[in-house]
């Protein structure tokens, strides 16, 4: 690439006719979002736009930890309901209980956590009332 047009060529950048060539190709041919909308355009101007789209494309938290624990404890309480065992539904519990034991013994950034470990044998009883067990 030049800094000045060469002499000869016409006033066409080298960069649209790099363009045009490769639209005659056919190489933008079939892309995925072709004559759809630009998501988010009607919103607000927002500079860490592309921080936050790239962080729900990767299912990232920017969650404080207290906040993200209590997400996913509520979480984990409504996948235990839906278990398909009762032995399930223990593992499942168990799991989350042990990061919340943890956060309890060393308390983790952001606001106070007001989570205590679940009473797996009270929701194991909820569980076996809801299942006819």
């Amino acid at each position: 690439m030049t800094e000045r047009k060469p002499p000869g060529v016409t006033f066409e950048t080298w960069v649209d006719r790099q363009i045009r060539e490769a639209t005659e190709r056919g190489d933008f041919a079939g892309l995925k979002g072709a004559g759809k909308p630009l998501p988010h355009l009607d919103q607000p101007y927002d500079e860490m736009w592309w921080i936050k789209d790239k962080m729900h494309r990767e299912h990232l938290s920017y969650l404080p930890p207290s906040l993200a624990l209590r997400k996913e404890a509520e979480e984990a309480q409504e996948a235990a309901a839906a278990a398909p065992t009762e032995a399930a539904l223990r593992r499942i519990l168990t799991a989350v209980n042990e990061r919340i034991s943890a956060a309890l013994r060393t308390p983790l950034e952001g606001p106070p956590l007001n989570l205590v470990p679940f009473d797996l044998d009270a929701a194991a009883r909820e569980w076996r009332a809801r299942h006819g067990s």
